[in-house]
């Protein structure tokens, strides 16, 4: 018997936001010798998405690191991460840490309940397993550890309606990624060497299982959800019978994704990647009702260790109105305050309990100057189109940048490298002045 939700977690209303789409490319789907990792986060409408970055760094022994709501033990050293997230929680929905480890998340809903309780938050898994590895397999390792000691659970939006799901997902590597599905504290992984992958708010390994939880089998089968025989299914087996709405609309993004990857089977690049995130045709750009594309990445991970790997980000929301803009880790790399959200300490409504009960504002310099941009480009059409003219040439520039450092025609110096994301944020701050 499938035990149900509770009911304001059961299924999510229209204006939910229950969607995300990540993909990889692996070589020889990619156009180049690189690992091509995106993510599209589809979050409350108003919400802010920041880009932080945060240096490596060695932490006292037996010290605890507070994360959205829980405490949870530090280790002793953590990487360096860019972190897309949004502005109220300690976590990320997408990010990458200075060994060119990348991982993107999704929710998802399985014949496991949905616990009420304040535990870590799949974002929050996501930014530890990005701090404490240097590959995509331990990063999954990572996060398959912290939810068997920890669990995963809490409300997902800044709202007094606790909105809380499980947790998928992408993590890439410069040789390889892997999918890891999770229901409560069960999970299976699959590892992907090749090809093109993605994810859309639904399970989708099926018996190509590279790895599992000990006891995922003989749950299913205490459950009666799987008879024991033949080949275990784990999309089939933990998969609700009964498909919510939204999750009906994700089956059909997932194949649109599938689609435009096999499309471009051979000749994937960022480039590409980028038009996918930007396709509103299949729903993968998102708007509507109360949710829409917050954010968006796009990574490049050469196979060649002396190459850098690059990060795309846009800090803004609607990819197909956003600038991707570079991002490489080094010596000196540091945060651009125009994509940092103010903080509100002790004071913050997600600090003070009961949570959520007052909203304050978390918009950064970048995000309301795109947002003026925005109210443009969609009224006026003149103006409008001058102002995404300007959008892509930045773009195209970034990525030229980026072809010739990597085809080792440009060689900039550490500090202007390490200074990329912060100079292309400041020119399209002056853009939308």
């Amino acid at each position: 018997v499938e035990r149900p939700a509770s009911p304001q977690m059961a299924s999510p209303s229209p204006d939910t936001p229950c969607s995300c789409d990540c993909f990889v490319s692996v070589p020889p789907a990619s156009a180049i010798p690189a690992v091509i990792f995106a993510k599209n986060s589809d979050r409350p409408r108003d919400e802010v998405q920041e880009v932080v970055f945060v240096p490596a760094g060695t932490h006292v022994p037996g010290s605890r690191l507070q994360c959205t709501y829980i405490e949870v033990e530090q280790v002793s050293k953590t990487h360096a991460v860019v972190l897309s997230r949004p502005a109220w929680l300690w976590g990320a929905e997408m990010g990458a840490n200075e060994h060119g480890v990348c991982i993107g998340n999704e929710a998802v809903w399985t014949k496991e309940p949905v616990g009420e309780g304040e535990a870590l938050l799949g974002m929050d898994l996501l930014r530890l397993a990005l701090e404490r590895s240097s590959s995509a397999r331990e990063a999954w390792q990572v996060i398959t550890g912290l939810l068997e000691r920890y669990g995963q659970g809490g409300s997902c939006r800044e709202d007094p309606t606790p909105f809380c799901y499980h947790n998928t997902f992408l993590l890439a590597d410069r040789t390889e990624a892997w999918v890891l599905e999770t229901a409560g504290r069960l999970w299976a992984a699959q590892r992907i060497q090749e090809g093109a992958r993605n994810l859309s708010n639904q399970l989708s390994i099926g018996t190509d299982i590279s790895a599992e939880h000990p006891e995922l089998r003989t749950h299913a089968r205490a459950q009666g959800w799987w008879d024991g025989q033949g080949a275990f299914d784990f999309a089939q087996v933990f998969s609700l019978t009964q498909q919510p709405v939204r999750m009906e609309a994700a089956k059909a993004r997932f194949r649109a994704g599938q689609e435009l990857l096999r499309h471009q089977q051979g000749a994937l690049t960022a480039q590409a990647m980028m038009d996918i995130l930007r396709n509103k045709e299949s729903g993968i750009c998102m708007d509507s009702g109360g949710f829409r594309t917050t954010a968006s990445m796009v990574s490049v991970l050469p196979q060649d260790p002396t190459q850098p790997c690059v990060h795309f980000l846009t800090a803004t929301p609607d990819p197909s109105r956003s600038v991707f803009k570079p991002f490489v880790f080094g010596v000196g790399a540091a945060p651009a305050p125009q994509v940092v959200s103010p903080t509100f300490g002790a004071q913050d409504p997600v600090r003070t309990l009961p949570r959520f009960q007052t909203q304050v504002d978390r918009r950064h310099a970048l995000y309301r100057g795109h947002q003026a941009a925005l109210g443009l480009m969609e009224s006026e059409q003149g103006p409008g189109q001058q102002l995404q003219q300007k959008q892509r040439d930045l773009e195209q520039e970034g990525l030229e940048a980026v072809r010739g450092l990597l085809a080792g025609e440009w060689h900039p110096s550490p500090q202007e490298l390490a200074g990329l994301f912060q100079a292309f944020v400041e020119r399209e701050s002056q853009a939308y002045g």
